[in-house]
C-alpha cells in the first residue's frame, strides 16, 4: 500500500493541490486523471519520491517495492535491451553485477567465495535464475523482437526505447507500479497487451493516461484531480464520468431548492416583520434563512475547445483514387503497390504497427514526399488540410500565434483569427505568445485552429491526439464525429477510433494493406483479419529464411 499525507504541493503562491490524503491498496488499479496542468505527473513524481511535496508525507508499505516508468529515452544508452529491463528491479541487477565481478577475478579468495555464496542465496531467493526469460517475455509481450534484446538502447528508435523502459518498469512484479502515459507511442498491439498484463496484475497500479478505452479496460478506481484535491472514486473511467456530471448536477439541484426556499423566506420576513402578529413568525423565518447555506461549486480546471470543422464547400462523389503506390526508405519497403479508392462518406483509420508506413503515406497525400511508384489522384472538388505527427519545423519561428495563423485565414483580420483561438482555449493576450515557446499540446491546438479556419472538405490528421489533454480529444473526437467530410487519420485511442472510423485500413510491416469497411472492434474481431495477418508474417518469415 502506498498512501498520501496531507500532501500539500505549492508553485509559487498557486496550490497544485492541498491536504490530500489518500490511500492505494493493493489489487486496485487507479486511473489519476485531470486537466493539463493539475499536476498528474507531479504527484506521480512524489509518490515516487523523485519531487519533495510543500508539505506532508508518503508511506509506502515497509518492504514493498515501488517501480515506475523512466522517461528519459537516453539514459541507458550504454547498456544493452536486457540489462535495461532487469534494472528496473535495482537490487537484482546489482546483485548480478556484483557477482559476475567476483568470479570474473583471477584472485578469487575465501572471503570472496563466502561472498559469493551469499549473493547466490540473495539471487535465488529474487528469482534471478529467471531474470533474463522474464525480461525476455516482457519484451516479445511489448513487441520487441527477441533480435534486440541483446542490441544497445543507443542503437534503438524512439518507439522501441519507449517499450524497453515499459518493460523495465514492470519487471520483476512490483509491489506498487506507477506508469506515467504507458500507452503513448505504443502499436495496438502493445497496447491490447499492456491492457491484459494489468488486467492480472495483483498489486498496486497507478496510471495516468489519456486514452479513456485503456482506463476503461484497467482502472477498478478513478482518482481525480480538480479544486485543488484528488477525489476517489470506484470503478473505470465511463462511471467516474456519470458519477461526476451527476455530483454536480445533485449540487447544483439542491441549490436551486435553496435559492427558492431563501427567496420565500424573504418575501414573508419583508412582508410581516413590521406586523407585530406575525413577528414570531418572522423572527422564526430569520433564523430558518440564517441556517441556510449554498454548497459551494467550484469552478472546474476542467476546459473543453470548441472543434469544429466546417468545409467552405461540399465535397463530390470523386475523392481519391491511389493506384500502386510504393516507397523505399533507408532500404526498406515501407509502402508496396498500395491501392484504394476513396468515397465521399469515408472516415479511415490507419492502424497497425507499421508507424513509418502510415505517416510516408500521409506524406505522399499531402504532397511533401513523392512515391518511388504509383499514382494518387484528388477529386477536383476536394480540399486538404493536414495535421503532420511531427510539427517541429513548421513552429520554427519567431511569430505570434496570430501572425502565424494569419496566411492562412481567408480574412486578413486579427479579430477573426482570435475567434478561432478563443474557441480553442487562447484567451486574452495569448495571440501574442510566440509560436516557438509554445507547449506540445498548445501546438497541437494552434494546428487545429488551422484546420479550421482552412475550412477544408478533406482532413488528413497523423496522430492528432499526442499531446492533448482528455478534454481536448473528447472535442476533437466530438468534432471528426460529426464533419460532413472526408477523414483520413491514425491514432492509437482506440476509443478514438472506434468512434470516428467507418473504414479500416492495415499497412502490414511488409507494406502490404488490408482495407475493410467496418468499425474497429468489428475489424479487430474478424477471422478475415486474422488470417490475411497470419499470412503475411508467414510470407515474410519464409523470404528471411
Amino acid at each position: 500500500m502506498i498512501s498520501a499525507n496531507n500532501v500539500t504541493l505549492r508553485i509559487g503562491k498557486k496550490a497544485l493541490f492541498e491536504d490530500v490524503n489518500i490511500k492505494f491498496t493493493e489489487g486496485n488499479c487507479y486511473g489519476l486523471i485531470g486537466a493539463n496542468g493539475a499536476g498528474k505527473s507531479t504527484f506521480l513524481k512524489i509518490l515516487s519520491g523523485q519531487l519533495e511535496s510543500t508539505k506532508g508525507d508518503i508511506a509506502i508499505t515497509p518492504g514493498q517495492r515501488l517501480s515506475f516508468l523512466q522517461q528519459d529515452h537516453f539514459k541507458y544508452d550504454a547498456y544493452t535491451v536486457l540489462d535495461t529491463v532487469i534494472m528496473g528491479n535495482e537490487r537484482l541487477y546489482q546483485v548480478m553485477k556484483e557477482k559476475d565481478a567476483l568470479y570474473a577475478k583471477e584472485d578469487f579468495s575465501d572471503e570472496d567465495g563466502i561472498r559469493a555464496s551469499e549473493l547466490e542465496t540473495e539471487f535465488a531467493e529474487m528469482n534471478g535464475w529467471e531474470a533474463e526469460s522474464d525480461a525476455a517475455m516482457l519484451l516479445n509481450g511489448l513487441g520487441v523482437e527477441t533480435e534486440l534484446h541483446y542490441s544497445m538502447m543507443a542503437d534503438l528508435n524512439g518507439n522501441e526505447k519507449v517499450k524497453v523502459l515499459l518493460a523495465q518498469a514492470l519487471f520483476g512484479n512490483p509491489d506498487i507500479l506507477l506508469l506515467d502515459e504507458p500507452t503513448n507511442h505504443l502499436d495496438l498491439d502493445a497496447i491490447a497487451w499492456l491492457e491484459e498484463f494489468l488486467i492480472n496484475f495483483e498489486n498496486t497500479v497507478i496510471v495516468v493516461s489519456h486514452d479513456r478505452y485503456f482506463l476503461n479496460k484497467v482502472c477498478t478506481h478513478i482518482a481525480d484531480i480538480d479544486y485543488a484535491k484528488i477525489q476517489l472514486y470506484t470503478g473505470n473511467y465511463d462511471f467516474w464520468y456519470e458519477s461526476s456530471q451527476l455530483l454536480v448536477k445533485q449540487m447544483k439541484e439542491a441549490n436551486k431548492k435553496k435559492e427558492e426556499k431563501i427567496k420565500e423566506l424573504q418575501e414573508f420576513i419583508s412582508r410581516f416583520s413590521a406586523n407585530a402578529s406575525k413577528s414570531k413568525q418572522a423572527t422564526s423565518r430569520k433564523r430558518a434563512l440564517e441556517k441556510i447555506q449554498l454548497e459551494e461549486i467550484k469552478p472546474s480546471s476542467r476546459k473543453y475547445p470548441y472543434i469544429d470543422f466546417r468545409p467552405d464547400r461540399e465535397i463530390g462523389n470523386e475523392v481519391l483514387q491511389v493506384e500502386g503506390l510504393s516507397k523505399t526508405i533507408d532500404g526498406v519497403k515501407v509502402l508496396d503497390n498500395i491501392s484504394f479508392i476513396l468515397g465521399h462518406d469515408d472516415k479511415v483509420a490507419f492502424v497497425g504497427s507499421n508507424e513509418l508506413a502510415k505517416t510516408t503515406l500521409f506524406k505522399i497525400l499531402a504532397g511533401e514526399m513523392e512515391p518511388d511508384e504509383g499514382t494518387y489522384k484528388w477529386g477536383v472538388t476536394t480540399s486538404q488540410s493536414y495535421f503532420p505527427k511531427d510539427n517541429t519545423q513548421m513552429f520554427d519561428s519567431d511569430d505570434t500565434i496570430v501572425d502565424w495563423l494569419m496566411p492562412f485565414s481567408p480574412e486578413k483580420d486579427a479579430t477573426y483569427v482570435r475567434g478561432f483561438l478563443g474557441r480553442m482555449l487562447f484567451a486574452g493576450d495569448d495571440g501574442v505568445k510566440k509560436v516557438r515557446v509554445l507547449s506540445g499540446g498548445e501546438k497541437v491546438r494552434v494546428m487545429l485552429s488551422k484546420m479550421m479556419i482552412l475550412g477544408s472538405n478533406v482532413l488528413m490528421l497523423d496522430e492528432p491526439t499526442n499531446h492533448l489533454d482528455m478534454e481536448s480529444i473528447t472535442a476533437l473526437n466530438n468534432g471528426l464525429i460529426k464533419f460532413p467530410g472526408v477523414v483520413l487519420f491514425a491514432s492509437h485511442d482506440h476509443q478514438f477510433v472506434q468512434t470516428t472510423a467507418n473504414r479500416i485500413m492495415e499497412i502490414m510491416p511488409n507494406g502490404a494493406l488490408i482495407d475493410k469497411i467496418t468499425t474497429y472492434d468489428e475489424y479487430l474481431e474478424s477471422d478475415e483479419m486474422a488470417r490475411k495477418r497470419q499470412g503475411v508474417m508467414k510470407d515474410m518469415k519464409e523470404e528471411e529464411d
